[in-house]
C-alpha cells in the first residue's frame, strides 16, 4: 500500500541506499512512507536529495565495507552542499561500535531496526538543532501497526508476518539487530495483503527470519501455514511465496499445504549452512544432516517438481576438510536448485568470532570455489532437464539485461525470459523452455502452451 502526503514540499528530497536482505528491502519501502508521509519527495540520486538515508547490513563484513565507502561519497558531497542531511539506519546502527565509527563521518541522524517509525520525529530534531540525533532502541518494543509504506510498483510485494529470531545460531548477528521474535497478528496481515490486491499486486512473499515459527506468543492458534491459507483466499493474489523456513521446524503441515494449496508456490528456501553434524553443532542449528536430507525428500516425495534453494557458509572455524566433504556430499544428495554460498564471516559479538582455528581466507576461498563449481553445475543440469517444458509464468516486464525482451519468474521462482508484447506485463501465461543456463532460462510463447 502507498500512502502520499497531502502536500509535499519541493525542497525536500530524499534517497534511500539499501543493502542487505529482503527484510531490509522492505524496511526501506516504509522508510519511504514515513518520509513521503511528512512531505519528501523521491529524489533519483543522493546529489539530487536533501536526505540521504542509510538503510545498512551487518551479516557480513563486505557488506559493512561497501557501506563505508559509500559513506566517504557522501561525505564528499556534503562539503559541497553542507546542508544535505545523512540519515543512518539498519542493522550496523544497532552495533555500538559501529555508532563510535560513525561519528567520525558526520552523521546527522543514527536510529536502528527497532524504531524506524521513530524516523520522523528524529529528523526534525535534526533539522532544528543540527547537531546529531542518535536513537537507537536496545530491546524490541510492540509492533505498530499499520505503518505507511511507499513500494516501487510491479506485481510482487514482501509482506512481514514477523521481525526478530530465537535461534543464536552461533555465526549470526541478527538476534543482536533484530531482536527477539514477534509475530504480527493475522488479521493486520490479511488487511495489508487484500489491500495489496486491491492496488493491483499479484504476488506476495511473505517474511520471517524463520516463518515456521509464525504465530508463537500469539494469543490465537493460528500457524504459519493456517497463515498460507488464510491469505490465499484473498481474491486478486495467485501467488503466495514465503522466506525464510528454518529446518529443524519444517513441519509436515506445511509440506502438505505447499502440495495441496494451488496459490502457494511450489518452491521453499530452507538454509543448510553445513552438511557436517560436528559443524552444525557448533553453528549451534538444532538438526543433523540426517533431519535436513529427510526433510528435503519428504518435500521431494509429496511436492513434484519443488524446487528447492538454500544458503552454505564454508570456512566456519575448525571446518575439517572431512567436514567440507560431508558438505560436498549432502550438496549431491539434495541437488538444489540453487543456492547463496558464502565464505564464514566474522562477526563481533557472536559465539563464532570468538572461537579457536578461523581458518586462513586462502582455504575458505578455495572451498568456495569448489562448492560453487558443484552447485553451478547441479544448477545447469536442473535447468537443462526443463527444456521443452511449459511452465506457468508471471510477466514482470521488460528485461535489465535485454530490454528489447520480457522477464518473468516461474512458481520455482526461475527467471524466465521471452519476447511478446509489452501489455501482458502483470499477466500469468505459459511459456515454452527452448534454452536453459545456469541462472536463467529462455523460452517463448507457444501455442502447444496455451494460456
Amino acid at each position: 500500500m502507498s500512502v502520499m502526503p497531502e502536500a509535499q514540499d519541493q525542497g525536500k528530497s530524499y534517497h534511500i541506499l539499501t543493502y542487505g536482505c529482503q527484510m531490509n528491502v522492505r524496511d526501506s519501502e516504509v522508510i519511504a512512507g514515513l518520509l513521503e508521509g511528512c512531505g519528501y519527495h523521491s529524489a533519483p540520486s543522493p546529489e539530487e536529495a536533501s536526505l540521504i538515508v542509510f538503510n545498512t547490513c551487518s551479516v557480513r563484513h563486505s557488506a559493512e565495507n561497501k557501506v563505508f565507502g559509500k559513506l566517504g561519497e557522501i561525505a564528499a558531497l556534503r562539503r559541497k552542499d553542507p546542508s544535505k542531511l545523512v540519515a543512518f539506519g539498519g542493522c550496523m546502527a544497532q552495533l555500538a561500535e559501529v555508532r563510535q565509527i560513525l561519528k567520525k563521518h558526520h552523521v546527522d541522524i543514527i536510529f536502528g531496526t527497532l524504531n524506524i517509525h521513530e524516523l520522523p520525529g528524529l529528523i526534525r530534531r535534526a533539522e532544528e538543532g543540527r547537531h546529531p540525533v542518535v536513537q537507537v532502541w536496545d530491546k524490541e518494543g510492540a509492533i505498530i501497526e499499520p505503518l505507511p509504506s511507499r513500494r516501487s510498483g510491479g506485481f510482487s510485494a514482501f509482506v512481514n508476518i514477523m521481525f526478530g529470531c530465537n535461534n543464536f545460531c552461533s555465526y549470526c548477528i541478527v538476534p543482536y539487530t533484530r531482536g527477539r521474535e514477534r509475530s504480527r497478528e493475522a488479521e493486520d496481515i490479511v488487511n495489508e495483503i487484500r489491500k495489496l490486491a486491491e492496488a493491483g499486486y499479484k504476488e506476495v512473499t511473505l517474511l520471517g527470519q524463520n516463518v515456521n515459527s509464525y504465530g508463537r506468543g500469539l494469543n490465537g492458534s493460528v500457524d504459519f501455514p493456517d497463515l498460507l491459507n488464510m491469505v490465499s483466499e484473498i481474491d486478486g493474489i495467485e501467488r503466495i511465496r514465503f522466506t525464510t523456513s528454518h529446518p529443524k521446524d519444517l513441519s509436515d503441515k506445511l509440506i502438505d499445504t505447499v502440495a495441496d494449496n494451488p496459490r502457494v508456490c511450489e518452491h521453499i528456501h530452507v538454509a543448510m549452512q553445513s552438511g557436517s553434524n560436528r559443524i552444525l553443532q557448533l553453528m549451534n542449528r538444532g538438526y543433523t544432516r540426517e533431519h535436513y536430507l529427510e526433510r528435503a525428500l519428504a518435500l521431494r516425495e509429496r511436492v513434484p517438481g519443488v524446487a528447492i534453494s538454500t544458503d552454505i557458509i564454508v570456512g566456519f572455524p575448525g571446518e575439517s576438510e572431512q567436514d567440507f566433504a560431508d558438505t560436498l556430499d549432502m550438496v549431491q544428495k539434495v541437488r538444489f536448485d540453487s543456492a547463496f554460498t558464502f565464505m564464514y564471516s566474522p562477526r563481533t559479538g557472536t559465539k563464532a568470532a570468538e572461537m579457536e582455528d578461523q581458518l586462513p581466507v586462502d582455504i575458505k576461498r578455495s572451498r568456495l570455489h569448489q562448492l560453487t563449481q558443484l552447485q553451478y553445475g547441479i544448477a545447469l543440469e536442473i535447468n537443462r532437464s526443463l527444456e521443452g517444458n511449459c511452465e506457468q509464468v508471471l510477466v514482470e516486464g521488460p528485461s535489465k539485461t535485454d530490454p528489447s525482451r520480457l522477464t518473468s519468474r516461474s512458481r520455482t521462482n526461475r527467471i524466465i525470459i521471452f519476447s511478446g508484447p509489452d501489455n501482458i506485463a502483470g499477466q500469468t501465461i505459459r511459456v515454452k523452455i527452448t534454452e536453459a543456463r545456469t541462472f536463467s532460462l529462455f523460452g517463448k510463447i507457444a501455442e502447444d502452451c496455451g494460456l
